[in-house]
């Protein structure tokens, strides 16, 4: 049968204070909207519409990369309206269409599966996602009718006695057949205080016309909707246990979880060993028996197994099995680390291929270069690959070796073999097996302290 989803995320959320819609504010470095909408691929819905509105630039920037569809909702005049300004996505389709909230990034693939599947298999009009709770507050509460299927929704001030102690409340996470829905909407009114149009009475309507309304309950964790920066955190720290104990569970040791902190996305291999204060973000991918001492930051990179991080920063780069890196180095984005190479302390590396076994160890800087296997480059070497306007390429060959305080001035070759000598500034290509000497003869001026008078 077919299904679609559509999220709601229209909303500016004031109490957030900020000039981001509610919605792309991130939790785990991933905007709330976008968890949402990966949660409906994850439970097989591909078509997903996104109704936006206030800053809907913003939001669209944000969910670009997910292709979806955008409905607009220009006025903000409740639920049921956002799902109104959905006709255009609805009509002609058929069969059911799951509706989330884009401030609710906390629920599962597995629980919208779920959703689905018990709406579908008992032929309801529309399922509601609920929770039980064991103090319920000012939740619209569930009324169940004598065969366990709901019979209304009642908010909390309208509860008679009997209806308060109800423990199971709405979530506002629903699903409906798609033809039934667009019937209800079609006599949606707001005739109320808030000349608002809620979503809730559409529920009203279909049992006003004998149709089947069901519910199936799930964790009011899963439910919980972000509304401030107190609620962002309270999510925040909920997602974070989750992942971690994810990654623990298939064989990642995390030595402190509450002060590690891993995106939705990372992949990690069994065996490797995580230490507190790292942030591992985006696509990345650790292998297997790596070991990522404290407060290094890795995004959107590849790390093959048996790597070791100290302390250091990684941007969309790739790092080759068995090397070291760090502490304090910076790999900035499209560099390419080779296997069992050193990339030491202080050391920045940037758009660059570094090859196999290669030691660049410390306060060194290599910028748009090529460098092969086997090579060393003493400390305080800069590879100087911008002049102002321009930035140009420098090739190094294998086994390469280069002096502490060598400036190579790109663009530059350095062929295989090579030994450049300590600080020498290259300007010309270094032949192979040659030795390179490109500094001023020395002088020495005797006498020249008494005479200048430097020293009383």
């Amino acid at each position: 049968m077919y299904k679609c989803a559509i999220i709601l995320a229209a909303g500016k959320g004031k109490r957030m204070k900020s000039d981001l819609p509610k919605v792309i504010h991130k939790v785990c470095n991933k905007e709330m909207v976008n968890h949402v909408i990966d949660t409906m691929r994850k439970a097989n819905i591909e078509d997903v519409n996104v109704v936006i509105g206030k800053s809907a630039e913003k939001v669209k920037s944000a969910t670009q990369n997910r292709h979806v569809v955008y409905s607009f909702q220009k006025e903000q005049l409740g639920t049921g309206h956002a799902v109104m300004c959905t006709k255009e996505f609805l009509e002609g389709k058929s069969g059911t269409v799951a509706i989330f909230t884009g401030d609710a990034p906390l629920i599962r693939p597995e629980t919208v599966k779920k959703l689905i599947k018990y709406h579908e298999e008992n032929e309801f009009s529309a399922t509601i996602l609920t929770s039980k709770v064991d103090e319920p507050a000012e939740y619209g509460r569930i009324i169940r009718n004598n065969i366990n299927e709901v019979e209304k929704i009642v908010e909390f001030k309208d509860c008679n006695e009997e209806e308060v102690k109800i423990n199971e409340i709405n979530s506002g996470m629903y699903c409906f057949d798609i033809e039934d829905l667009l019937s209800s909407l079609n006599r949606l009114n707001n005739n109320n205080a808030q000349g608002e149009y809620y979503l809730t009475d559409v529920i009203s309507i279909l049992k006003k016309e004998s149709k089947k309304v069901g519910a199936i309950d799930t964790t009011f964790e899963e439910t919980l909707g972000v509304n401030s920066r107190v609620q962002l955190s309270e999510v925040e720290k909920i997602m974070r246990k989750r992942i971690n104990n994810y990654h623990m569970e298939n064989g990642v040791t995390i030595i402190d979880p509450n002060n590690t902190y891993i995106g939705p996305d990372v992949e990690i291999g069994n065996d490797t060993i995580i230490y507190p204060g790292n942030v591992l973000e985006g696509n990345t991918n650790i292998g297997k028996s790596c070991m990522i001492y404290p407060n290094s930051r890795i995004n959107d990179s590849i790390i093959e197994n048996n790597v070791t991080i100290q302390n250091s920063v990684i941007l969309e780069s790739k790092i080759g099995e068995s090397t070291t890196v760090g502490p304090f180095a910076y790999i900035r984005p499209q560099s390419n680390i080779g296997k069992s190479t050193r990339i030491g302390d202080f050391v920045e590396i940037k758009k660059s291929s570094i090859g196999d076994g290669t030691k660049v160890s410390h306060l060194t800087y290599i910028g748009d270069a090529e460098v092969g296997s086997g090579c060393n480059f003493g400390c305080g070497t800069v590879v100087v690959n911008y002049d102002g306007k321009n930035k140009y390429k420098t090739v190094i060959g294998n086994n390469a070796f280069i002096g502490c305080n060598t400036n190579l001035v790109s663009p530059v070759v350095v062929n295989d073999n090579s030994y450049i000598a300590a600080g020498s500034t290259i300007t010309d290509e270094v032949p192979e097996k040659a030795l390179a000497i490109a500094r001023a003869k020395q002088v020495n001026k005797e006498g020249w302290v008494d005479k200048k008078g430097v020293w009383k």
